[in-house]
Formats: C-alpha cells, sequence, structure tokens
C-alpha cells in the first residue's frame, strides 16, 4: 500500500482557518489595491491579539466596513462608529475603528499621488518580492529595514497602527517576501513567482 507524506507547512497553521490562510493567500505576491488595503487594516486590528482572533473575524469585517471599500470608509461619520464600536463581529477598539477612518482617508492620498498603493508600497522592496530561506520560525525577524522605512512613511503621511512590527507582518502576508520556512510547501513554489 502506497503511503502518503504529510504536508509540511509553517509552524503557525495549525487551526483549519490558519491553514486555508497558509495555503491560498499568505506570502502570494498581493497587488490589488482593495486587498491590499484590507490587509493593512486587518493587521492593525490585529495589534495586541493573534492572528487567528482576526481571521474569525474577517467576513465580518467586511461587513461591517463596506468590503473595505477605502471611499466609502473615509466618508464615515459619528453615527456608523458608534454602529461599528456596537459590532461584536468585530475588534470594537474605539482607536482601531478610528485608524481605519483616517488609514482610508490616508490610502486615497497615497493612490491619488502615486496612481496607485500597490505602486507605493511595493517600492519598500524594490517592487520585487523578497526570497528568503529561514528554515525555523524562531528565525522570522520581528521588523526589518524595509519595515521600519515603511512605518515611518506611513506615519508620515498620516497612517494610524502602522508601526515597523505591523509593517512586517504586511509585509508577509502581502508576499513582499517569502518568510515560508523552507521545509513548508508553499516556500518553493512561492519562490518560483
Amino acid at each position: 500500500m502506497k503511503s502518503t507524506k504529510p504536508i509540511c507547512r509553517c509552524a503557525w497553521a495549525r487551526g483549519p482557518l490558519d491553514i486555508i490562510y497558509h495555503d491560498t493567500e499568505w506570502g502570494v505576491p498581493q497587488h490589488d489595491d482593495r486587498m491590499l488595503f484590507e490587509l493593512l487594516i486587518l493587521e492593525g486590528a490585529q495589534a495586541g491579539l493573534s492572528w487567528s482572533t482576526i481571521l474569525k473575524k474577517r467576513e465580518s469585517y467586511r461587513a461591517a466596513f463596506d468590503l473595505f471599500d477605502a471611499r466609502r470608509i473615509a466618508k464615515y461619520d459619528d453615527r456608523k462608529v458608534a454602529a461599528l464600536l456596537a459590532d461584536p463581529g468585530i475588534v470594537r477598539n474605539r482607536l482601531k475603528v478610528a485608524s481605519a477612518i483616517l488609514n482610508a482617508r490616508a490610502f486615497l492620498a497615497v493612490q491619488k499621488e502615486f496612481g496607485s498603493f500597490d505602486r507605493y508600497i511595493w517600492q519598500f522592496v524594490g517592487g520585487t518580492p523578497r526570497q528568503n530561506a529561514r528554515t525555523a520560525l524562531s528565525q522570522l525577524p520581528a521588523k526589518t529595514a524595509e519595515s521600519d522605512a515603511m512605518s515611518r512613511d506611513l506615519l508620515k503621511r498620516g497612517f494610524k497602527f502602522v508601526g515597523s512590527t505591523i509593517c512586517y507582518a504586511f509585509i508577509q502576508a502581502t508576499g513582499m517576501v517569502n518568510d515560508h520556512t523552507t521545509d513548508c510547501f508553499r516556500h518553493a513554489a512561492l519562490a518560483k513567482k
């Protein structure tokens, strides 16, 4: 009887939602402005929490924040903020909700200046995904020179909840770096992109 070797994934991908996210999205080069905005907001919402918590709330976030339509979010008023703070499907933190609105406005300004958020944000890695060859999660940095530069520039442009650690998580999520460990089946697949 033929034995099947189990699929090796990055050690952080444990639960069902983590596994789906890991296998289909994390580390895949992302160039769609709406999706980049969604991931930036979700990474900020994750501050102080686990990514699994945010993945569980992701669909609620999409519903509550108009599918991450930055133009709509930029116009949110006090009534909408009150509704968001009452929504148990999202992280009900006043500062994080306010930052999503501020970030939508800053995002639109970046799009206007650069033609797209994608063109702006990918400059921090020279426009091409960095291919790392880390063998263990313990080798993953919390931040890098690129995330430091991204954080400084985003903050200068009025973005909130974009510290260097959040920016590095965003860089990983959007495929600006391939931080899958070398034993993970996704590492080789993404190294070819």
